[in-house]
């Protein structure tokens, strides 16, 4: 049976020629991987924002799963992480193509952290940073490089960019002052419910992640993905208290279950929030397009997160 690109992820076409000619590679590129390395497809594919996903069985009969992404630079030394991490904490890399952007990694079940108690979730996250922040890797890049080609960008758009001038300005100060520190460990650098699989340890369920794009950075840098996803659930009828004091409540207990400066993860937070809404910015210049109703509640709720956290 041919291959084919799940119609969610064939929609990420729109965000330029390097999407779509990757997208038209996808199928003979996975192809190419399965038939090399002995592997039998096994059941549907599923996909992340960047990458097509398909359970195998190798050669052997072990159950896998075959990951192909995008070629770009930030996912180009997630197997140096995985490799290095061996599984704690860490879904288990079986082996690798960089060049086709695959890898064959350990089959873990679908389930991850989304219907999870959010505080919990925190809490189980906060509990793999210590398996994930090893001693920096000379093969990985400073999380400070993009930060700061980041910040160029965002100071070029300062004017025009949906969000508070003073939250702008503050975003590029802090982020000035934080790149400045030297990288004390191996970041994930996306870490959030969706990243992070059931699997299996010394015979015991356990939470492992997935997806990272690795970085050499500070371990502060983590938090955001967190805070801002599963927004809605913020001023759901069920939840405690205002927006605020949700985004705040998982906050503080990513800080204290990991046991990170507070200070620093707040201004970690505030860059990443106010650079996540000049990204949604950036893609509506580029299509030529005001942002649309998805992009604008994004930029809401990066906006929402940099103010609860500092409040």
């Amino acid at each position: 049976m041919p291959l084919t690109v799940p119609p969610e992820l064939d929609a990420q076409r729109h965000l330029g020629p390097e999407w779509a000619a990757w997208l038209d590679r996808l199928p003979a590129t996975t192809q190419s991987v399965l038939d090399d390395w002995e592997l039998t497809p096994e059941g549907e594919s599923w996909h992340g924002f960047c990458s097509l996903v398909l359970p195998v069985t190798t050669a052997d009969g072990t159950p896998a799963a075959l990951k192909v992404g995008l070629p770009d630079d930030e996912s180009q030394h997630e197997h140096l992480a995985l490799r290095r991490w061996r599984g704690r904490g860490a879904v288990e890399l079986l082996r690798a193509d960089p060049g086709r952007r695959a890898l064959l990694l350990e089959r873990l079940e679908r389930e991850d952290l989304t219907a999870a108690w959010d505080v919990e979730a925190c809490e189980i996250v906060a509990s793999r940073y210590a398996d994930l922040h090893v001693a920096p890797m000379p093969q990985l890049r400073a999380q400070a490089s993009y930060v700061e080609r980041w910040g160029t960008a965002l100071a070029r758009d300062a004017a025009t960019v949906p969000v508070p001038r003073r939250l702008v300005e503050q975003a590029l100060t802090l982020a000035r002052d934080l790149v400045a520190e030297p990288a004390t460990a191996v970041i994930h650098g996306d870490l959030h419910y969706g990243n992070v699989l059931r699997g299996r340890r010394d015979g015991e369920d356990a939470w492992l992640v997935i997806d990272p794009k690795p970085a050499n950075g500070d371990p502060h840098y983590e938090l955001e993905p967190m805070l801002r996803d599963r927004f809605e659930e913020y001023a759901a009828p069920w939840a405690v208290g205002s927006v605020r004091d949700g985004i705040r409540r998982r906050f503080h207990a990513l800080v204290d279950a990991a046991g990170l400066d507070e200070a620093r993860a707040r201004d970690w937070v505030v860059v990443r929030s106010v650079l996540n809404a000049h990204w949604a910015h950036e893609d509506a210049v580029r299509a030529q397009r005001p942002l649309d109703a998805e992009e604008r509640a994004h930029v809401t709720a990066c906006i929402t997160v940099a103010k609860a956290v500092q409040d």
